[in-house]
């Protein structure tokens, strides 16, 4: 039983983000380049959908951001806090970078020095929001921005190596952003049970394999019936929105905040399985599965149909349709057997989930759960935003 702080900040935890802080960097300058490039070619229209789907991943990003900012823990925060800057630079699209300037600082004292116990909990703290933030980012930004590209590449007569690089590898960052998601789900479990590098492995390929087919099949049919895309997506979202507002999340601290996360999930759900409640998770799974496989089937469908409609006006295609409309259910159809195995062999079975608080007793989350979370009764009304949120996602995560 954990009397004290059971997070660890360690070295490496440290060093990785101080890379992720790089790697957002990074994303920063590349979407300014894809802004440039589309301009000089011309495509303004693509440039203005692109600024549009930045701007209003941004604006989500640092709603959440902002609401979830409560005391200031480290020095960076406090010297914004002091001279009221926490809500300006929010408003200027500016919090994730004092987050992460949080957490660089955070890092830097952990490699420079020896840290307390109270700031490796702050760094955990500051780390988990940010894999959420950046989870959502990834499919309010990162999966439409693909999208995009995939579009624009239709439009080509010849597929460019360097054009094919860069699908692969922004489908590959997507499937890493989960996957970071889930390297920090297993801060919650005992050493004894955590889970090997295979597992993350298995992890990244699922998902790797899931939303390749479901990523490709949606560019492809709003690549020659863009007119009904915005409808599809709408359409898909105001169910998914639905679908995760009858799971009565709880998430944030506000009703209005809880309405926004839910609406958010929606979108996730769009492109990726994400589990939010407790219930019967593999009904809910396979249901989201055959959905989601189905629709997929029906874009494939109905882009082949239109593409050999109207083939004799419209310029060929980089890449065969045949391999398209048969690769991509096989792909799906993979991913589906890789997630099995995953769940059959790697993921934790009933693990003891470990907080801040003390527990006095493990009890059972919902009826039928088969997760056990360490509880403090009379702790309770004390827990900060921060540390529901994580003991919900944790809970949902292995549920």
């Amino acid at each position: 039983m954990e009397e004290t702080f059971p997070f660890h900040f360690p070295l490496s935890a440290s060093l990785l983000s101080l890379l992720s802080t790089l790697l957002f960097l990074l994303d920063v300058v590349l979407d300014v380049w894809a802004i440039v490039s589309l301009y000089q070619d011309e495509e303004y229209v693509y440039m203005g959908v692109l600024i549009a789907l930045l701007l209003c991943s941004s604006i989500l990003l640092h709603v959440f951001s902002w609401i979830w900012y409560s005391d200031p823990e480290t020095s960076t925060d406090k010297f914004v806090w002091k001279y009221g800057l926490i809500g300006p630079l929010h408003v200027f699209q500016l919090g994730l970078f004092l987050r992460f300037a949080s957490l660089v600082e955070l890092s830097l004292r952990k490699v420079i020095q020896r840290s307390d116990r109270f700031q490796e909990g702050v760094a955990v703290y500051l780390k988990h929001d940010l894999s959420v933030l950046r989870l959502f980012e990834t499919f309010s930004e990162s999966a439409p921005q693909l999208v995009l590209m995939i579009m624009f590449t239709m439009q080509e007569q010849e597929l460019q190596l360097f054009t094919a690089f860069k699908i692969a590898a922004s489908l590959m960052s997507i499937a890493v952003s989960v996957l970071f998601y889930h390297r920090d789900m297993r801060d919650f479990i005992p050493e004894d049970q955590k889970m090997g590098w295979s597992s993350s492995a298995v992890f990244f390929l699922w998902n790797l394999l899931l939303i390749t087919p479901r990523v490709l099949a949606v560019a492809l049919f709003a690549s020659i019936l863009p007119c009904y895309i915005a409808a599809h997506v709408l359409s898909w979202w105001a169910l998914l929105f639905l679908w995760a507002w009858r799971q009565k999340t709880d998430f944030m601290d506000t009703e209005g905040g809880e309405w926004l996360y839910r609406a958010t999930i929606g979108l996730i759900w769009y492109f990726s399985w994400f589990n939010v409640s407790k219930g019967k998770t593999k009904v809910k799974s396979i249901i989201y599965h055959v959905c989601m496989g189905a629709d997929m089937v029906l874009l494939l469908v109905l882009w082949f149909w239109k593409r050999s409609v109207e083939s004799a006006r419209m310029s060929p295609l980089p890449v065969s349709p045949y391999i398209l409309i048969g690769g991509l259910p096989v792909l799906y159809i993979t991913g589906l057997l890789v997630k099995l195995l995953y769940y059959w062999k790697f993921h934790p079975n009933c693990p003891s989930l470990r907080f801040e608080t003390p527990s006095v007793e493990l009890c059972r989350v919902g009826a039928g759960a088969n997760v056990l979370v360490e509880t403090d009764s009379a702790d309770i009304g004390r827990r900060n935003g921060a540390d529901k949120r994580m003991r919900n996602m944790a809970a949902n995560f292995y549920y």
